[in-house]
């Protein structure tokens, strides 16, 4: 039998998001499933360079629906939300250890795409999009309330500041970090597979983003 890729696919009426289970932060989206799972192949090429950032082989392979999951407003909105039970299996020691290779290596990303982006980027067709220094301070600003759902208190991060920056990454690395037996991190509500691949997602989605909307159209 060829190897696959297990993915998840959480849906609702107006949108679809296509996950892979082991591939922390590879998971896009589209208006349906199909759509979904195009979008989810066809990132394959970029998220390798992130797996070689992780320290690992990534060799693209078929995509296999392992699991459907109803979604919510979150996914209408935009962001894959739906915590499975494939997201509350165990996390060894080892286990532990990639899901922090994972993240880093999503955040070293972004931060090699933000220093080479221009500070103005390409509008959409109807004059929308933030420009780069904004995608900057809201993906900070989701890695502190992604904290403070982990159960972390760290003071908000400031680019003015780069320690703010590194002392709220490092804490939240700590903490995933940690073996588990899959139960939500601090008894909250993310267990630490969702909380990896939801902070590494968020990451590199505003890291491509900010590819795609520097070059001119």
């Amino acid at each position: 039998m060829s190897r696959t890729v297990a993915v998840i696919v959480e849906s609702t009426s107006k949108r679809a998001f296509a996950t892979a289970v082991d591939w922390p932060g590879w998971s896009r989206s589209g208006k349906t499933e199909a759509l979904a799972l195009a979008a989810l192949a066809e990132a394959a090429t970029r998220y390798a360079a992130v797996a070689r950032e992780a320290g690992e082989r990534f060799d693209a392979a078929p995509l296999e629906v392992v699991e459907r999951t109803a979604g919510g407003a979150s996914t209408d909105f935009g962001v894959p939300s739906a915590i499975t039970e494939l997201d509350r299996r165990p996390v060894s020691a080892a286990e532990a250890a990639r899901l922090v290779r994972f993240v880093a290596a999503a955040w070293t990303v972004l931060d090699r795409v933000v220093a080479g982006a221009p500070p103005e980027l390409r509008k959409g067709p109807r004059g929308g999009g933030r420009d780069r220094d904004k995608i900057v301070g809201h993906v900070d600003g989701a890695d502190h309330a992604y904290s403070g759902v982990m159960g972390i208190r760290v003071p908000a991060p400031d680019r003015s500041d780069p320690s703010t920056v590194q002392a709220m990454r490092a804490a939240i690395l700590e903490t995933l970090g940690r073996p588990s037996d899959g139960s939500p991190i601090a008894g909250r509500t993310w267990p630490p597979r969702y909380a990896a691949g939801r902070i590494a997602w968020h990451a590199l989605d505003h890291a491509w983003e900010i590819e795609d909307r520097s070059e001119p159209a």
